[in-house]
């Protein structure tokens, strides 16, 4: 049994790892990864400090979109296993001391589902008004303007009904209306079928896209200089539009309000994926303040641009979470399933990796570690001919899918397919990943995989770096500088986010520095920080 069981509250600053299960092992030599291959992982997961694991899709599914497409929310696809299978899963991770989270996807499902089939089977059926359904315009074109986050437009003609119905991502995913009661209620079904079973959690897939506006207004156009890519490629249109209509309707809170009710019966959490590159942050507060909504909100800010993240930057993400989510609780991550890995997207060397997962371990929030992080992973090279992402499919080459962050988790350098897999993976195995695999970086002490171990340890061992908040946020130049404080401790933070040095000032106190293993240093008697290139600087203030 899971020693956190008890603690209603073990979501806070938790550090959270995202397996990708096709990409993580293989235990039956079909290339895919699956249940059992996790089973048998899970103690590379344990051995890393994290507190609990979230498994992206495993699900019935037809696999448009590898697992995002669900055909039965209850059940587990073959090519992943069986429920046995994951009930294995849910045994082995709490004897090892970490929480369960599994990927719910409930704003859309497969068109394969027996709902959808039912639904656009007429429009006076059971399930008639399970989905977003809507007669055309006069002229035949769709109802209004909305985009489809894959491309193209977010309606689909379907020749039995003679309507459109929505489908904010594939064609084949439509989207369930949450307006309608009958499809609510089943959805929590569907989240108490999984509680029952064990998991201690859900990280809630386009948690802001559940309800839609019911008089399918047309969005407005967003100026060009207002728009980025942090929801979408740079060459995807959607970014030409402000998404007030389609998604981030203010009802949708309330369906979050009956979620926590119900997971609150088992001391259950969940983090909601908030995709908009506008209001992102303003969403987390909302749909995280007070203790009735979702606990946590996964945060996109990391998750993009092409630099590493500066010292001003981290200053201006957190004050606009002051601003506008001060009672939120985030959730970071700097890579996942769906971007480029940030040693590739920020270039980042051995020392720069290293501190910027000690600057993770020292925020404010949830921690997400993705998969192969731990390890340095770089970005894999994809040819075209391999790819299996329809999203790189259809804006191929400028932007190359999501198959990069995908490719199959390396373990042992040597073997075949990197230890994957006896098979041919269903996608190739990075040679320029194998020489990082797990059995090399056990045994090389220099190895990123050992920083990653302290550096979980070491926000463990301090709840002001859990729990407490976050003060003093500066950012002068390359020195980012805050102040963690909870009502027994208190740690002053300095971090060098480049390759020159820097000097700092550390104020009056009896400060002793921690995080030695870290690489943090010592001030000079002056209380002057002399930090080198990409180095910390963390300090305890000695209460007596």
């Amino acid at each position: 049994m899971n020693g956190l069981k008890k603690d209603p509250d073990w979501w806070r600053g938790a550090v959270i790892y995202q397996i990708y299960p096709r990409s993580y092992q293989d235990s039956n030599g079909d290339g895919v990864g699956d249940l059992l291959g996790i089973v048998r992982r899970l103690p590379h997961v344990a051995s890393l400090g994290a507190d609990a694991i979230w498994i992206s899709p495993f699900f019935t599914s037809p696999m448009k979109d590898f697992g995002y497409d669900v055909a039965d929310y209850c059940d587990v696809d073959p090519l992943f296993g069986s429920l046995a299978d994951f009930d294995q899963v849910i045994a082995t991770a709490h004897l090892l001391g970490m929480k369960v989270m599994i990927d719910l996807v409930l704003s859309h499902t497969s068109d394969q589902h027996p709902w959808f089939k039912e639904s656009r089977a007429s429009r006076d059926n059971d399930k008639a008004d399970w989905y977003v359904w809507s007669d055309p315009k006069p002229d035949g074109t769709p109802p209004n303007n909305w985009l489809s986050i894959f491309g193209g437009p977010a309606w689909q003609w379907d020749a039995r009904r003679e309507q459109y119905y929505l489908h904010n991502f594939l064609v084949s995913q439509p989207d369930l209306n949450f307006h309608s009661p009958a499809v609510q209620q089943e959805l929590l079904g569907v989240a108490k079928f999984w509680l029952e079973r064990g998991v201690d959690g859900f990280r809630l897939d386009t948690i802001n896209f559940y309800m839609h506006d019911k008089e399918l207004r047309d969005n407005p156009a967003l100026p060009a200089a207002e728009r980025n890519d942090q929801t979408a490629p740079k060459v995807n249109p959607y970014n030409h539009q402000r998404h007030i209509y389609d998604k981030n309707h203010p009802q949708n809170v309330e369906f979050l309000r009956k979620l926590r009710t119900l997971m609150n019966g088992y001391n259950a959490a969940a983090v909601g994926e908030v995709g908009d590159s506008q209001r992102g942050l303003e969403i987390l507060g909302e749909y995280t303040s007070g203790a009735d909504k979702m606990q946590m909100s996964y945060a996109f800010e990391f998750l993009s641009g092409h630099e590493p993240l500066s010292a001003r930057y981290f200053k201006e993400v957190f004050d606009k979470v002051s601003a506008v989510a001060a009672d939120g609780w985030a959730c970071w991550a700097y890579s996942n399933h769906d971007v480029v890995r940030h040693i590739s997207r920020w270039d980042l060397s051995a020392a720069s990796a290293r501190l910027y997962a000690t600057l993770m371990m020292c925020l404010r929030g949830s921690v997400c570690l993705y998969q192969g992080e731990e390890l340095g992973l770089p970005e894999a090279d994809i040819t075209f001919e391999d790819l299996q992402d329809p999203y790189g499919r259809e804006f191929w080459p400028e932007f190359k899918g999501r198959d990069g962050c995908r490719t199959p988790m390396v373990w042992e350098k040597d073997a075949v397919y990197g230890g994957f897999s006896s098979a041919k993976p269903w996608l190739p195995v990075s040679s320029a990943q194998l020489n990082l695999a797990v059995d090399v970086a056990e045994h090389d002490p220099t190895a990123l995989l050992h920083h990653y171990r302290r550096a979980i340890a070491f926000r463990r061992n301090h709840n002001a770096l859990r729990d407490g908040v976050m003060t003093e946020v500066m950012a002068e130049g390359s020195l980012l500088s805050f102040r963690r404080i909870n009502q027994n401790e208190e740690i002053l933070c300095f971090f060098n986010l480049s390759d020159q040095p820097v000097n700092a000032t550390v104020p009056a106190g009896d400060w002793v520095t921690i995080a030695g293993e870290l690489g943090s240093i010592r001030p000079s008697p002056d209380h002057t920080l002399h930090l080198g290139p990409w180095q910390p600087s963390i300090l305890l203030l000695n209460k007596g």
